[in-house]
C-alpha cells in the first residue's frame, strides 16, 4: 500500500482525444501574462494592504510585501520549470504526482480546490465593500443586511452578525460563472481588457496620491510590537501572510496550460513577468496609501477610497477608484473560476474524482460541468463569510502547495536530470530550499484557527482519496 501512495506519474500526454473534447488552445504569452496579473492585482492592493498596514505591520508592509514577493518569486522559479515539464492543466497537483507520488498530489490538489475556491469567495466580499461604496456615492443605499455576511470572525471566533448574506458578491460571482462558462476566448478577452484599465488606474493613483504623501504617516515606520502579530517585525511577518494571498495568481497561469499555443514557451514568460509588474504596482501603491493617511485608519473595505476621501483635493479620483477597483476585482474572480475547473478536470482524468468531472463542453470546449459547481461553491462562501477569514485560510493553501512544488524540483532534478528543460531554476538548491523554508516561515506565523481549519479540511479530503481516489486511480490500475 507504501508503494502505490509513493507512486509517481511519469506520463503527461497532452493527447486530449481519450477524453472526448478538448480544450482550445487560444492563449499566447501576452494572453498568459493578463492571467497572472488579472488573478494577482485586486484584493491585494485594493483591501488586503489597508488591514495588513493598520493590524498588523503598520507603514512596514511595505517590507511584508518585500517579503511575500521573494518567497512568490523563488515558487515562481520552480513553477516556471515545471511548466515546460509538464504542459498540462494540472499545476501543483500534476507537479507533485511527478515528484512525490500520489497521495501527496491528492493533498496538493485537494488544497488547491480551497486555495482557488475560497481565494475569489474573498475577492467577491471585498467586491461589495467598493460596490456599495460606488452606490452611496450615486445616493442609493442597499440594507446592510444583504451586503454584509452572516458570520464574522472576531478574536479567534466565529460570531453570529444578524446579516442575510452577501447578495452583491453572490451577484457578481454568478455573472463570471456563466461567462467563463461559454468559453476561454471570451473569458480572457474580457480579463485582458479589465488588466488594461486596472492597471491604469494603479498608476492614476500613485501618481495623483504622492503629491499628497504626508512623510510622518510613515513615522514610526516599524510600529512597536504589542504582541501576537500585531506591530513589530511579528507583525511584519504576520502582513506578509497575509498580502502573501495577493501574489497567488502567477500560479493560476499553469492551470491554462492546455489552452496554451506554445505552453514551453509562453508559461514561464507569464509567470515570471505578471510576478515582477505585480510587485512594483504593490509596492508604489502601499506606499502612498500608507503616505495620504494615518495607518491606523485604513482598516476599511474599501482602504483606497478611504485614503483618497481623506484629501478633498482628490475627491475626482474617488469614482475612478470605486469604478475601477470592481472592475480589478473581478478580473481576480475570472482567473479563480477559470482555474479551478481545470484542476478538477485533470484529477478526474487521472481517476481521482469521478468522470463526470474530466467532462468537456462539446461546443465550448470548456470544463463545463466543473465551472458550474466551482460558481455554485464560491458564490455560497462569499455570501456567509468574512473577508479576513477567507483571505487567511486562501494563504495557508497556497504556502503549501508553493513549498511542495519548490521541493518537487529538486527531487525531479535528482531522479530525471536528463529530461529537456527549456527553462531550468538558477541556483536550484539555493532557490528552492529558500523558496520551502520561506513558505514555511509565512505558514507558521498564522494563528491555530488557520490550521485547526486546514486539518479539518484535510482529514475530510484524505477520507475522499481513499474512499474513491485510491481504489479508482489510472496509475494504480495500470500497475496491478
Amino acid at each position: 500500500m507504501l508503494k502505490q501512495l509513493l507512486a509517481r506519474k511519469t506520463d503527461f500526454s497532452n493527447d486530449d482525444s481519450a477524453h472526448g473534447p478538448a480544450l482550445r488552445r487560444t492563449l499566447g504569452p501576452w494572453g498568459i501574462t493578463a492571467l497572472g496579473i488579472g488573478a494577482v492585482i485586486g484584493t491585494g492592493i485594493f483591501v488586503v494592504t489597508g488591514t495588513a498596514a493598520a493590524e498588523h505591520a503598520g507603514p512596514a508592509v511595505l517590507l511584508s510585501f518585500v517579503i511575500a514577493a521573494i518567497c512568490s518569486g523563488f515558487s515562481a522559479l520552480c513553477y516556471a520549470e515545471f511548466a515546460t515539464l509538464i504542459p498540462i492543466s494540472g499545476s501543483s497537483y500534476s507537479y507533485a504526482y511527478a515528484s512525490l507520488g500520489e497521495l501527496a498530489a491528492w493533498f496538493i490538489g485537494w488544497n488547491m480546490v480551497a486555495e482557488y475556491g475560497i481565494s475569489a469567495s474573498a475577492v467577491a466580499a471585498s467586491w461589495t465593500g467598493y460596490f456599495t461604496s460606488l452606490l452611496d456615492h450615486m445616493g442609493i443605499h442597499l440594507p446592510i443586511a444583504l451586503t454584509e455576511a452572516p458570520l464574522a470572525f472576531t478574536d479567534g471566533h466565529l460570531v453570529a452578525t444578524g446579516h442575510l448574506f452577501n447578495l452583491p458578491a453572490v451577484a457578481i460571482v454568478m455573472a463570471l460563472t456563466w461567462l467563463c462558462y461559454i468559453g476561454i476566448r471570451e473569458s480572457s478577452g474580457l480579463n485582458a481588457l479589465m488588466v488594461l484599465v486596472k492597471v491604469g488606474l494603479i498608476v492614476i493613483v500613485v501618481i495623483a496620491g504622492y503629491r499628497y504623501v504626508n512623510p510622518e504617516n510613515w513615522h514610526p515606520f516599524i510600529p512597536e510590537a504589542q504582541g501576537d502579530g500585531k506591530y513589530g517585525w511579528s507583525g511584519i511577518m504576520r502582513g506578509a501572510a497575509m498580502v502573501f494571498f495577493a501574489y497567488i495568481g502567477f500560479e493560476a497561469t499553469s492551470t491554462a496550460a492546455q489552452e496554451c499555443k506554445n505552453p514551453q514557451r509562453d508559461l514561464p514568460f507569464g509567470i515570471l513577468f505578471s510576478l515582477v509588474i505585480c510587485t512594483v504596482l504593490y509596492l508604489a501603491m502601499a506606499a502612498v496609501l500608507t503616505g495620504l493617511v494615518p495607518y491606523t485608519v485604513l482598516d476599511t473595505s474599501e482602504p483606497v477610497v478611504t485614503a483618497v476621501a481623506a484629501h478633498p483635493e482628490l475627491d475626482w479620483l474617488r469614482l475612478i477608484v470605486e469604478i475601477g477597483a470592481m472592475i480589478g476585482l473581478s478580473s481576480v474572480i475570472l482567473v479563480m473560476i477559470i482555474a479551478q475547473p481545470r484542476i478538477f478536470m485533470i484529477m478526474a482524468r487521472d481517476g481521482m474524482l469521478p468522470k463526470v468531472f474530466g467532462k468537456v463542453h462539446p461546443r465550448y470546449r470548456t470544463p463545463h460541468i466543473n465551472t458550474l459547481i466551482t460558481g455554485a461553491v464560491i458564490a455560497l462562501l462569499a455570501a456567509i463569510f468574512p473577508l479576513d477569514l477567507l483571505a487567511n485560510l486562501t494563504s495557508m493553501g497556497t504556502l503549501i502547495a508553493f513549498s511542495a512544488v519548490c521541493a518537487g524540483v529538486l527531487i525531479l532534478r535528482h531522479t530525471m536530470p536528463d529530461l529537456p528543460r527549456t527553462f531550468r531554476v538558477p541556483w536550484v538548491w539555493f532557490t528552492c530550499l529558500a523558496g520551502v523554508g520561506s513558505c514555511f516561515a509565512l505558514l507558521f506565523s498564522l494563528d491555530w484557527f488557520n490550521w485547526a481549519i486546514l486539518g479539518i479540511w484535510t482529514l475530510l479530503g484524505f477520507a475522499i482519496y481513499f474512499l474513491y481516489g485510491r481504489r479508482h486511480s489510472y496509475l494504480r490500475q495500470s500497475a496491478s
